[in-house]
């Protein structure tokens, strides 16, 4: 590996979200919009309450499906 490489060579080798071929990149997104279309899903506003709540007396529970 020549100096200056930013990749570490103790990291798996794995495929990464860039790496993906058009029909496993189609699947993955058929498969969450199915997802959010069943409700299965925490809302952006529900995570935002959730991590406003972190370091404060009154830390809220983790977000659950349907939030």
């Amino acid at each position: 590996m020549a100096e200056g490489d930013a990749r570490r060579v103790d990291w798996p080798d794995e495929p990464g979200i860039f790496d993906l071929t058009p029909e496993e990149e189609r699947r993955r997104d058929e498969h969450a919009l199915a997802e959010v279309r069943a409700g299965r899903y925490i809302s952006n506003e529900a995570v935002m309450r959730w991590l406003a709540s972190w370091g404060t007396d009154n830390p809220l529970p983790r977000p659950q499906v349907g939030d």
